[in-house]
């Protein structure tokens, strides 16, 4: 069975082409050609903001989870040889201060459902029933239906679809190394205040992996996935990664400077 023929998927997509179709139509006296790509970034910024709440709940997690460094430390050299203690010390620890180790994680969920959305409306020739007017639109005469690998293989890459292509992937891949120079430092900086105590497995596993230097190049390397992703998703989901790394990237700055990360003795 389709899966994007289940009545209630069916239903949700419909509701989404609808709603980018009429934003298309809002939009086109303004930018022309390019409506529908503006109706996508304007849902993006929509989302984000409906989001903010939840980035604000990220800001604060993180600052009690640096907060919470030299306490899980302490944990970790007096319960070294104690895995399933120190793990329920842990989590004791983390219900006392009201906060978690998972906390924060919500933004990446929340907009999953999104980017599957608008990754769908732009590979199904129809929904519920009806032809997608939305594979019609284009950006700088490159489908937002069309992937740069998909063209790729299939021989169809022009030089104008890998010039629109080259711009959004290399713009998200900034964004990245700019997230990385910015708050990777700051991290690091934080996870000084609770050095990972290598007497037991169990205890490494459960300390601060950015106090592992080869975690932070795993780290860093991880910021460049979403400009990976970016190359075989349509490019409608494409130009969705890039305002949501660009407002990532200034929400974090400002929240930041709100909810500072406490600074290693």
């Amino acid at each position: 069975m389709d899966l994007y023929s289940f009545p209630p998927i069916a239903a949700l997509l419909d509701g989404a082409h609808a709603l980018l179709i009429g934003l298309a139509d809002l939009l086109d006296p303004l930018v022309g050609v390019a409506s529908a790509a503006a109706a996508i970034v304007l849902v993006t910024l929509l989302v984000r903001a409906v989001l903010i709440p939840v980035g604000i709940s990220q800001a604060k997690a993180e600052q009690g989870r640096a907060r919470l460094a030299p306490k899980l430390a302490a944990l970790q050299r007096r319960f070294a040889k104690q895995p399933e203690r120190l793990q329920q010390e842990m989590l004791a620890l983390y219900r006392d201060e009201g906060t978690s180790p998972f906390a924060g994680c919500l933004p990446m969920l929340a907009q999953a459902p999104v980017v599957g959305i608008i990754y769908a409306l732009f590979i199904l020739q129809s929904i519920a029933g009806h032809p997608n007017a939305l594979l019609q639109h284009t950006l700088a005469g490159v489908p937002l239906g069309s992937s740069l690998a998909g063209m790729i293989a299939a021989g169809t890459l022009t030089p104008t679809t890998l010039v629109v292509f080259a711009v959004v992937v290399v713009a998200i891949a900034l964004v990245g190394e700019t997230t990385r120079r910015v708050f990777g430092r700051q991290a690091a900086a934080a996870a000084q205040a609770a050095p990972v105590v290598p007497t037991s497995s169990a205890a490494s596993a459960t300390g601060s992996p950015l106090a592992n230097p080869a975690a932070m190049r795993v780290l860093g390397l991880l910021q460049y996935v979403t400009a990976v992703i970016a190359m075989f998703v349509p490019l409608a989901a494409a130009l969705y990664l890039l305002v949501t790394v660009t407002w990532t990237l200034g929400q974090r700055v400002v929240l930041r400077r709100a909810y500072p990360l406490p600074l290693p003795a």
